[in-house]
C-alpha cells in the first residue's frame, strides 16, 4: 500500500475512534441518569391534604453547569408521606408561579402550571439525549421523549422555541402560559389562549395546553401542586421542616436470617446520610443504583451498574437484603433501586433533597422484588 494511502487509513481509524469515544462518554452518564433521574420526587399517589415546609437542600443534578444550593421544599400529607423538592426543583417552581404572578394569573392557573411541571419533568430542567444542542445547557436529568426539553417537555419542532429558549425556566413558563405578551402569540397556544380554562377541571386545562397521550395523568397532581403554590407564591408561608421529619425506626430482622442478609443490612446502614450524587458511585456519594452496587461488592458480588434486577430472580416474599424496584418506566423496567429492610422499609439513595436513608417502600410506586444469590 502506498504511504499515503497508509496515513490516510490511520487518520481514518483515529477519526472513528475519537467518535466512538465521545458516543460512549455521553451515552454512559445518560443511560445512569435515566436508572435514578426520575427521583428528585418522593410523592404520595393519593389525594390527600398536604402542608409544606422549607428544609435546606442542595442539588447536584445541574449536571450543564454549576451545583445549585438553597432551599427544597418538603409537602408532607396527611398520610405521612412526604413529598420533596430539591432546590433546584423549587428554581423550576418559582419560575412558573413568578411569571404567572406577573401576567395576574390566577391561583388555579398557577396550580395548572405546577401540575404540568410536575407530570412532564418533575419540575427539573431536562435536556434530551436526542437533542444533542440541549445537553450543553444546565439541566437538572435527561429525557428522551422525541425532541422534547425543558420543564414542560415542549418540542422545538412544533413551534415553542428555540432549543436555547425551552432551556430557560422563565421562558418555558412565558410559553406556558401564552397570553398576548407570550412568546408564541397563540400558535402553540399556552394556557391563556385556550377559551374558558378557567371554567375546566384543572386536568383538562393542562391537557388543553400540553396534548398529550395521557391526559389523564396531570390530575394526580393537584393536592401537591396546590401546597407548592401556597408555600412559594409569597416566599414566606412555609414553616422550617423538623430535622427529624421523615425519621423511622430500623426493623428488627429476622433471627433465622442468614449472615450475607444481614451483612448486606450492615452495609446498608454503613452508607445512611450519604449525598446523592447522579453518576455516583463513591461511598457516600453515589445515586441509587451506584450505593447498592457498593453494599453488593462489600459481600463479594459484583453487581451491574445499572439495570441490577437482571441478575436477580424475582421474588413476592421479599427478605431483608433483597433488591427493591421501583418507579417503573417500562415493561420490566424501573427507574429506582435499593435494598429491601424489612418490615415495608428499604434503604436507598432516594435524591439530591434527602440522601441515603432508611424510609416506607410505599414511599414510591410499583414497587417489585428481586434476589440477588451472589
Amino acid at each position: 500500500m502506498p504511504v499515503p494511502a497508509v496515513l490516510l487509513a490511520v487518520a481514518k481509524r483515529r477519526a472513528l475512534l475519537r467518535i466512538v469515544s465521545t458516543v460512549v462518554g455521553v451515552m454512559v452518564p445518560v443511560l445512569i441518569m435515566a436508572m435514578c433521574g426520575g427521583l428528585a420526587l418522593v410523592a404520595s399517589a393519593t389525594q390527600e391534604s398536604t402542608t409544606a415546609c422549607l428544609a435546606d437542600a442542595s442539588t447536584v443534578a445541574n449536571t450543564g453547569g454549576q451545583p445549585g444550593a438553597g432551599a427544597g421544599l418538603s409537602i408532607t400529607s396527611s398520610t405521612g408521606t412526604p413529598f420533596v423538592l430539591t432546590a433546584a426543583q423549587v428554581k423550576v417552581a418559582e419560575a412558573f408561579i413568578g411569571v404567572g404572578k406577573q401576567l395576574s394569573v390566577s391561583d388555579d392557573g398557577l396550580q395548572i402550571a405546577i401540575m404540568v411541571g410536575l407530570q412532564e419533568s418533575g419540575l427539573r430542567m431536562l435536556a434530551n439525549s436526542s437533542v444533542l444542542a440541549s445537553m450543553a445547557f444546565a439541566h437538572d436529568g435527561v429525557g428522551s421523549d422525541h425532541d422534547s426539553i425543558g420543564s414542560a417537555q415542549q418540542r422545538p419542532s412544533a413551534g415553542w422555541g428555540s432549543v436555547a429558549e425551552l432551556m430557560d425556566p422563565v421562558y418555558d413558563a412565558r410559553a406556558f402560559f401564552g397570553g398576548t405578551s407570550g412568546p408564541n402569540h397563540g400558535s402553540p397556544r399556552g394556557l391563556l389562549d385556550v377559551p374558558g380554562w378557567a371554567s375546566m377541571s384543572p386536568g383538562a386545562a393542562a391537557q388543553a395546553v400540553q396534548v398529550s397521550a395521557f391526559p389523564e395523568l396531570y390530575a394526580q397532581w393537584e393536592g401537591e401542586a396546590t401546597s407548592i403554590v401556597a408555600a412559594l407564591k409569597s416566599g414566606s408561608s412555609a414553616a422550617t421542616c423538623s430535622p427529624a421529619a421523615g425519621a423511622t425506626e430500623t426493623p428488627e430482622l429476622p433471627a433465622n436470617l442468614s449472615q450475607l442478609r444481614r451483612d448486606i443490612i450492615h452495609y446498608a446502614q454503613e452508607g445512611v446520610g450519604g449525598t446523592y450524587v447522579w453518576g455516583g458511585t463513591a461511598f457516600k456519594a453515589w445515586d441509587c443504583s451506584g450505593y447498592v452496587q457498593w453494599i453488593y461488592a462489600q459481600v463479594g458480588i459484583q453487581l451491574p451498574r445499572t439495570e441490577q434486577w437482571l441478575v436477580g430472580t424475582p421474588t413476592s416474599t421479599p427478605q431483608p437484603g433483597d433488591l427493591v424496584v421501583q418507579n417503573p418506566d417500562g415493561p420490566n423496567h424501573w427507574g429506582h433501586v435499593g435494598i429491601y429492610a424489612g418490615n415495608g422499609m428499604m434503604y436507598s439513595a432516594l435524591n439530591p433533597s434527602v440522601g441515603t436513608l432508611l424510609h416506607p417502600v410505599a414511599w414510591n410506586p410499583g414497587t417489585a422484588y428481586f434476589v440477588v444469590d451472589g
